[in-house]
């Protein structure tokens, strides 16, 4: 247990000094997003480009992905039927809580509860294939489409443009083709790469600063809605699915677990850069990291 509670005290860390650094100013007027651009075009792309080299492809095509991709899937699907027939926003402003319901922390945080719960921190990683190479793509490029200087050609063309989408591909061709690069060129990459999560995390906690008290304006209904589906509804799907293909044990427990993460700070990171509803990337995020925690505990009693 304390390695889940340390990968989420490392998180609320680095988030307060975030969160000091809004309220001294330290950093200037416009520190958050200066940060979430610093982590999306340089250091992300970096971070994922590293990820997918070193990653087995075939992961993609595990049973298990049926489960956590169809959990977030449907969980995205849900969030933007009912906010659609609710409010009636623009596709760019669904993205952000589609993204919110649907994208987990599994980086550092789902490596340190894989590792604790399940014994092996290979179990996040389909989930977090799916996420670099599916989700993020599609939803930074319906996020762009809110751009007003987005021609439809410009639209259907945004993946090739997409700083994180590079990465993944850059990092999934070397992965396929099982070259490492020299260690002339990777050293600088690791570097910039060492500044993605920190960087998001600190835009976050600045972004903090300031802000009024989460769920609490008119984004409320909203908020709410995706931090129901994200800590209820995603891990509850993600076992009847896993259920539904006879997974059982570990690997049922692996989807049940990885599904109930909480929403990853790269949400906000992709809001803040395309200006799409920021706030409710940022009060998601915090609300489902302290939620999931009282829910990876009793999912770890009921199935562990």
């Amino acid at each position: 247990m304390n390695a889940v509670l340390g990968g989420f005290a490392t998180l609320l860390a680095v988030i307060a000094v975030g969160w000091v650094t809004g309220r001294t100013g330290v950093l200037g007027a416009g520190a958050a997003e200066m940060l979430s651009r610093l982590s999306y075009y340089v250091a992300t792309p970096a971070l994922l480009l590293l990820t997918l080299a070193d990653a087995d492809p075939s992961a993609l095509l595990s049973t298990t992905l049926v489960a956590t991709a169809g959990s977030a899937v449907l969980c995205a699907l849900l969030y933007s039927v009912v906010v659609y027939w609710w409010r009636r926003p623009k596709a760019a402003q669904l993205a952000t809580g589609a993204l919110s319901t649907s994208y987990v922390n599994a980086g550092n945080l789902g490596v340190a509860i894989a590792v604790y719960v399940l014994g092996d921190a290979s179990y996040v990683a389909p989930v977090l294939l799916f996420q670099v190479l599916v989700l993020a793509p599609i939803g930074l490029t319906v996020l762009a489409s809110g751009s007003s200087e987005t021609s439809p050609r410009r639209l259907l063309t945004q993946p090739l443009r997409t700083p994180v989408v590079i990465g993944c591909a850059i990092g999934l061709a070397l992965s396929m083709l099982d070259w490492r690069p020299p260690e002339l060129v990777l050293r600088p990459i690791e570097l910039l790469a060492g500044l993605a999560v920190p960087a998001a995390l600190l835009a976050y906690g600045t972004s903090l600063h300031g802000s009024p008290r989460p769920a609490t304006g008119s984004q409320a209904g909203p908020i709410w809605l995706a931090v129901g589906l994200k800590t209820i509804a995603q891990p509850a799907m993600a076992f009847g699915l896993g259920s539904a293909v006879q997974l059982s044990g570990t690997a049922l427990l692996a989807v049940t677990v990885t599904s109930a993460l909480p929403t990853a700070q790269n949400v906000f990171v992709y809001a803040t850069s395309h200006g799409q509803d920021t706030e409710l990337a940022r009060d998601v995020i915090l609300l489902t990291t302290m939620l999931s925690i009282p829910v990876l505990a009793g999912i770890a009693v009921l199935l562990g």
